[in-house]
């Protein structure tokens, strides 16, 4: 093999096989990742460190770690209308361009509370706007009495985007 160097970036494989294109593409790709882990280490999940000794522990921790990513991925692709999420997703006219945001992410940053129900959030927002919700349940003998919070209209629709019944 005879490595190149398309565009800054250093690789192993020939030119004739990896365009430039093919090459700053791949490359920002590992941005994903990085935003994966970050996602896992930082605010979102606050995975953090604990150290395992047998084989079996370290992989249900990743099991688990991995796992938790999977639903908020999920969660996040579900509610992308409430939040400050760009659902068409940008467009590049080459690789090396910056993304341009798609008309829909122009209007929600121009007027994010277009709805003044349902403001655009951040995703730690509307996570926290969930938290408030709470169901109490007072025993007294054999008889049980039941509350729930009554949902904001943001919480609702967070509910029913994941096609979920409020308690």
């Amino acid at each position: 093999m005879n490595p190149s160097c398309v565009s800054g970036i250093r690789t192993s494989e020939p030119k004739e096989s990896f365009t430039a294109e093919k090459a700053v593409s791949t490359y920002k790709e590992r941005a994903k990742v990085e935003r994966a882990f970050r996602c896992l280490k930082g605010v979102d999940l606050q995975v953090r460190p604990i150290h395992h000794r047998l084989a079996e522990r370290v992989k249900a921790h990743l099991f688990l770690c991995m796992l938790a990513y999977y639903v908020e991925w999920h969660l996040r692709r579900a509610w992308a209308g409430l939040l400050f999420h760009d659902e068409e997703g940008g467009r590049r006219t080459t690789p090396v361009a910056p993304v341009e945001p798609s008309e829909s992410a122009k209007a929600k940053k121009r007027s994010p509370r277009m709805n003044p129900d349902l403001p655009l959030q951040t995703y730690r927002g509307l996570i926290q706007s969930l938290a408030a919700l709470s169901r109490t349940t007072v025993r007294l003998g054999n008889s049980a009495y039941t509350r729930s919070a009554k949902a904001t209209p943001l919480q609702a629709e967070a509910f029913k985007r994941l096609g979920l019944a409020l308690p």
